[in-house]
């Protein structure tokens, strides 16, 4: 049974226009390769509420999980929330556990609980809430749809709530192999070797050194004595 696939959607005109590299990306492939889950496509959009609510709606329709990241502040173009609602044909509101939460937060700090902060309380009806031990203001679930933050550690940690909820499958693996040659010269064999082991996913990674060209070969699948039996081809064709 081949694993669960998962799409994921970033958010923001900060990551387009080039001031903010995204991080979340990159963090959540290796958390979901852990558990079995395959990370088909990343897409990203600006802080365009038609775009977004387009993107959700699709994504949720094409992989069994969508995770968001980016757009659930309390600024006015923190609009993610309200997206995914309407994505899901769903009223918004804020919501008394969310609202809870952020109120005892800046009690504590002793900082008002102003009406733009309670932006973040703002929840679609019948999601459930995700976790955020960071700076406490929660993301949420709603169907088969993610909405993290876009804040590194708090992303983080909010994948670390979701990861248990959800069904994986088999983690996938990975070898890795140098071969200082350019890719002209590889190309063939590097092709018969993909040819007879179809259930690998095998690509080749070109770089310069001193002059001198080379690739690394990695190859990424589920089966581990697949995986030895493609490196042991691949050491053969090259004599390595």
């Amino acid at each position: 049974m081949p694993n669960p696939t998962a799409a994921m959607l970033v958010i923001g005109d900060e990551i387009l226009s080039g001031r903010t590299r995204d991080a979340n990306m990159y963090h959540l492939a290796g958390e979901l390769s852990k558990v079995g889950i395959d990370l088909k496509e990343v897409r990203v959009v600006s802080d365009d509420a038609p775009a977004i609510t387009a993107a959700v709606q699709s994504l949720s329709r094409i992989y069994d999980t969508v995770f968001t990241s980016g757009g659930i502040g309390p600024t006015h173009d923190d609009i993610t929330a309200d997206c995914v609602a309407a994505a899901f044909d769903t009223p918004i509101d804020v919501r008394s556990d969310a609202a809870a939460l952020l109120q005892a937060h800046y009690d504590a700090q002793g900082k008002e609980f102003n009406d733009a902060r309670k932006r973040m309380a703002r929840i679609p009806n019948g999601a459930e809430l995700i976790e955020n031990p960071v700076s406490i203001a929660p993301g949420f679930t709603i169907r088969n749809v993610h909405v993290m933050a876009g804040v590194p550690s708090v992303f983080t940690a909010m994948v670390a709530s979701v990861l248990p909820t959800l069904t994986g499958g088999a983690p996938l693996l990975s070898r890795t192999q140098r071969i200082d040659r350019g890719e002209g010269d590889i190309a063939g064999p590097l092709a018969q070797i993909a040819s007879d082991f179809p259930d690998l996913s095998i690509g080749s990674y070109p770089f310069q050194e001193n002059g001198k060209y080379g690739a690394n070969i990695v190859m990424r699948g589920i089966d581990p004595a697949q995986l030895d039996d493609a490196m042991d081809a691949l050491n053969l064709a090259f004599s390595i």
